[in-house]
């Protein structure tokens, strides 16, 4: 069935591309046709020759087409190549510098530096390592073209996939603007049972009044991310993958023929979302004018699920409560509504104070209860109410700003708060220094959780929340580099813990151990000290990229684990070439991260766990890239972890799970401006 649906909303969404395509060229067509005629029976052949000498009107500049982010700063279409290109030319269309990428593209990500959002109040739904392409409401933007624009992404995957990401924009009129897309990929992967499936659409509106006193933005976004799982490689196939030598004592490049620890799981994580932003300026502002008054309401209506399938237990999961057709399904319905009043003055600043009220529905379908009388509830249910406030001002190079937001009502209490100073010495010159202090409940899996397997059955009612204080001191200068120093100090860090249990010589296997998973709370007070820094050197044709991560984690090393140096250089030539029609970039790009205990992946939580009898990293993986751009076109051409060459690859990317062979992959980037 989630097949048929990902094909259908292919299928569908090109129909709508051609459909629209076709409409806006006949549309030119007649339009041409019609003035041309016109103008021929009015001025005769004269004024025909005339026109055909005419120079065409010219094109909108590049800076007028505009993207709006979530926060809505403004900037433009991107059609250069460059090395943030090349970064993010992903799976994810975002740089993952900080992120270990599994052996199969659709895969989740081990994190090489935790991040936590500090600006939530309510809990978060589980299923974490299926997030990182679930496109959330900051994920989302919005448009302004002064003609119609469509991008095409597409890269190849990994065996019988592939990856693609069509979007369409158009401007109605000048206040009204329409966008859909939709992000497709299918990946087979080179390990047994490991498909990967995946389908993001999203379509915005953003519309506004002439006078300027109503804006309006709204979005609605559907996803669904299906992973086949195989629980990493059986004790057998460990033995033949770090030796790199199969059964017969030759070389084996025969992944699939690697036996995994089960063969029959899966999950899917689904989500519809619809979003609406929109403001009414009571006291309209002009240039005559120093203020402005407006109201703001923001409506989040967001519905998701998480289902894990297995045809029979297995052993490496513990023991079940039914012999077969497993099934573990639990959905979140989360309402939030957001008041404010605004107040925005040329001198005094910006104003806002208001409150927000959210509806939550979160569990299972029946309560759970053990031999001993113990009982799980099947629900977290109720609502909560909030206030906010919101403080932003300029003087000359100096900007400020401070915002926070708090639960008053509920069975969540929460809050945050976060002020900042900045300099900005010119447009390519700022230093910021900003402190946040949050509190925070765990995540909903870590409270309640049911499932047909016993010993992932439980209920939290003692977990504190998590509270968070940091600072953090930015700098971004384009003539020294861009970097970042932050100190973070945590209480109550909540994590999944796991205790190695020997499961004894299993029938054809060699000893094995499987983690026993329980969610814990730390006593201690973490501390993290981070320091990132960035700067590409650029002489002549020729450029070095580097990026460099340091990472010291205090009281609390032992379950909070993380590398503690993370780099990344990049060296490449660049230059123009055929009398300036077409821009080639081409170069060696090396990572590396020092080893350290990366967390264990779990697949019936789609969570990681913390770990400690296993390290991994300490290895460089080296690709060689080609780029080139056409016109609008960027086209890009790699050889991933071309050091495998060379070397067998016994590494992992989390314990029993490979990380990614030596492959060769393509794709491009395309923009129509019509």
């Amino acid at each position: 069935m989630f097949q048929f649906y990902l094909n259908y909303m292919k299928n569908l969404l090109l129909l709508l591309f051609l459909c629209i395509a076709a409409t806006l060229s006949l549309t030119a067509q007649i339009s041409e046709f019609e003035q041309k005629n016109t103008k021929d029976k009015s001025t005769g052949g004269v004024e025909r020759k005339f026109q055909k000498k005419e120079k065409k009107r010219a094109k909108p500049p590049i800076t007028d087409y505009k993207i709006i982010s979530y926060t809505r700063d403004t900037t433009y279409v991107d059609t250069t190549l460059s090395m943030k290109k090349e970064y993010r030319f992903n799976y994810l269309r975002r740089d993952n510098f900080e992120l270990l990428q599994f052996s199969n593209t659709g895969q989740t990500y081990n994190s090489l530096a935790k991040v936590e959002n500090p600006f939530r109040l309510m809990p978060r739904f589980g299923a974490r390592a299926r997030h990182f392409n679930f496109m959330e409401v900051e994920d989302i933007s919005y448009y302004h073209m002064p003609t119609p624009l469509t991008e095409a992404y597409f890269k190849t995957t990994l065996e019988q996939g592939q990856q693609l990401d069509a979007f369409f924009t158009i401007n109605i009129s000048p206040q009204f603007n329409f966008s859909f897309a939709y992000k497709g990929m299918r990946s087979l992967g080179k390990y047994k049972h490991l498909l990967t499936n995946s389908g993001n659409f999203r379509t915005t509106l953003s519309y506004s009044t002439k006078n300027s006193r109503y804006h309006n933005r709204m979005h609605f976004v559907a996803q669904n991310l299906f992973n086949e799982e195989n629980g990493g490689l059986r004790s057998d196939a460990l033995e033949i993958y770090l030796l790199g030598l199969d059964k017969g004592d030759n070389e084996s490049d025969d992944r699939d023929q690697l036996e995994v620890n089960y063969e029959d799981a899966q999950n899917l994580l689904k989500g519809k979302r619809f979003y609406l932003d929109h403001q009414y300026h009571i006291k309209k502002k002009d240039s005559a004018s120093l203020s402005t008054f407006y109201v703001r309401h923001q409506m989040d209506l967001t519905d998701k699920s998480y289902l894990f399938e297995q045809s029979r237990p297995t052993v490496f999961l513990g023991p079940s409560l039914i012999a077969s057709n497993l099934r573990d399904d639990v959905a979140l319905e989360d309402l939030t509504n957001k008041f404010s009043l605004n107040f925005e003055h040329k001198y005094l600043g910006n104003f806002a104070v208001g409150g927000s009220l959210t509806s939550y529905n979160y569990g299972y379908n029946s309560v759970y209860i053990f031999e001993d009388g113990t009982r799980i509830a099947n629900r977290l249910k109720g609502k909560t109410r909030g206030l906010l406030g919101m403080y932003t001002n300029t003087y000359g190079e100096f900007q400020i700003y401070a915002s926070g937001k708090a639960l008053i009502s509920g069975d969540f209490t929460s809050q945050y708060v976060q002020g900042g100073i900045g300099y900005e010495y010119d447009s390519n010159n700022s230093i910021k220094i900003q402190a946040t202090m949050s509190s925070a409940p765990a995540n909903y899996n870590f409270l309640l959780h049911q499932s047909v397997y016993e010993e992932y059955n439980w209920q939290n009612k003692q977990f504190k929340n998590i509270d968070q204080n940091e600072l953090k001191l930015i700098l971004s200068s384009d003539k020294l580099l861009d970097a970042s120093v932050q100190l973070t100090t945590t209480k109550n860090f909540t994590y999944f813990d796991s205790e190695p249990e020997d499961l004894g010589v299993l029938a054809g296997e060699t000893s094995s151990f499987r983690p026993v998973i329980t969610p814990r709370q730390a006593i201690e007070e973490l501390s993290l000290f981070k320091i990132t820094a960035h700067r590409d050197i650029k002489f002549w044709k020729l450029g070095l990229d580097n990026t460099f991560m340091y990472q010291k984690v205090d009281n609390g090393d032992l379950i909070y684990h993380v590398p503690e140096i993370v780099t990344r250089n990049a060296f490449y030539f660049n230059d123009f070439l055929f009398k300036n029609a077409l821009y080639l970039q081409t170069g060696i790009m090396v990572k590396y991260f020092s080893e350290y205990q990366a967390d264990g992946y779990d697949p019936l939580l789609a969570e990681f766990y913390t770990q400690n009898t296993e390290l991994l990293g300490g290895f460089p993986v080296v690709d060689f890239f080609v780029n080139a751009k056409v016109r609008q076109t960027r086209i890009f051409f790699k050889l991933e972890n071309f050091n495998e060459l060379f070397q067998q690859n016994t590494q992992f990317s989390a314990s029993l799970h490979p990380t990614r062979d030596f492959i060769i992959r393509f794709g491009l980037v395309w923009n129509f401006f019509m």
